[in-house]
């Protein structure tokens, strides 16, 4: 299993990293403070040997698990033989599994990183933090205290990579970071687990034609197809939406709606057989395994249905991998749109 370590000082932004990256990867956070917090609240007071037992705990635990691998955050004292041990123990142990560890570093203006130290997030998430003036005298002894940024070339690992965030948002330091690292998607068990459907409102019709122009946009202008969903008149959803025996759904991730699917019949009175039509993902949320899990939640919604169908573009190979790989099958006549374009129909049958 694969180890993402995230280094740095107080409040540069591990943990807000992490959870952006959490999204875009196969990986599970683990910040400090998970574990941190609780004993504080238990004991009154910080007991380091508790805290590392732990995270002991929860690192042979997670470790059985079918993830990817998992973020773990650390204030790491370069100055510190102990902190040196540790890391290496922690990395040992995720490399004895066959894993490969990273190690990212974080550095920010101490400026920027006092100012991050009150946002909800991280107030939320760290209570410890909550009373502002002794967390940030904290932080600035820390920093006196202790070497908190790796000297150049100190850091000897090959896995290694070093941003300043000083001016960057969290999710533009995850994509840097997964892009480096070539880290994969979240897998399809983890998507199922974090997207779900919710029905779309009458008053919330507006906002679907808005995604669904955004969403489709793409297609239209590299196509040209005048029966493309990016043109279609926000009457002519209202008009679906107003059909009996089908429903648009918000398609959610993470809390965030990414998409819509509309499931159903034009036949008030067929329960077995049901059209996807339409489906889609915002752009900036494409390629991450967001659609196969909006289907396969619709399958599990509807479990009378006997038959789903669709269509899609023939040229759009994307597309036709992920009906395929839903179990859908081709079925029937090509049809031409235009020199560019070509619509087939696809049909899945539940066994």
């Amino acid at each position: 299993m694969d180890l993402i370590i995230l280094i740095g000082a107080g409040a540069v932004g591990k943990m807000t990293v992490g959870q952006e990256l959490m999204k875009i990867t196969d990986f599970r956070l683990f910040h400090n403070h998970m574990m941190i917090e609780p004993v504080l609240e238990i004991f009154g007071k910080f007991d380091g040997e508790v805290v590392s037992k732990l995270r002991e705990d929860i690192f042979d635990a997670f470790m059985k698990t079918k993830y990817q691998g998992m973020i773990f955050t650390f204030m790491w004292g370069f100055d510190m033989q102990s902190d040196w041990d540790y890391i290496k123990g922690v990395s040992e142990k995720f490399e004895a599994t066959g894993g490969t560890v990273y190690y990212v570093e974080l550095v920010a203006d101490q400026a920027v990183r006092l100012e991050r130290n009150k946002t909800e997030n991280r107030l939320k998430n760290k209570a410890s933090k909550r009373n502002l003036e002794l967390s940030e005298e904290r932080m600035i002894r820390e920093e006196t205290k202790f070497r908190l940024e790796s000297r150049e070339g100190e850091i000897p690992f090959p896995n290694y990579i070093k941003i300043d965030n000083t001016n960057l948002e969290p999710d533009e330091v995850a994509g840097m970071i997964k892009k480096h690292f070539n880290l994969p998607n979240p897998s399809a068990e983890e998507m199922m687990n974090r997207v779900f459907l919710e029905e779309v409102g009458e008053d919330e019709l507006e906002l679907v034609h808005k995604m669904q122009v955004e969403s489709f946009m793409p297609l239209y202008e590299k196509y040209h197809d005048e029966c493309s969903p990016a043109i279609e008149p926000i009457e002519r959803i209202k008009a679906r939406a107003a059909v009996v025996n089908r429903k648009y759904y918000f398609i959610v991730k993470d809390g965030a709606r990414v998409g819509v699917i509309n499931l159903g019949n034009n036949d008030p009175n067929e329960k077995e057989v049901s059209f996807i039509s339409p489906l889609f993902i915002l752009p900036k949320y494409w390629n991450q395994g967001i659609g196969y899990a909006a289907i396969k939640k619709s399958f599990e919604m509807y479990p009378d249905v006997k038959v789903w169908k669709l269509d899609t573009i023939l040229q759009e190979k994307g597309n036709c991998h992920l009906y395929e790989k839903c179990g859908f099958k081709r079925i029937g006549e090509e049809k031409i749109i235009n020199d560019k374009m070509t619509l087939i129909d696809y049909e899945y049958i539940r066994s």
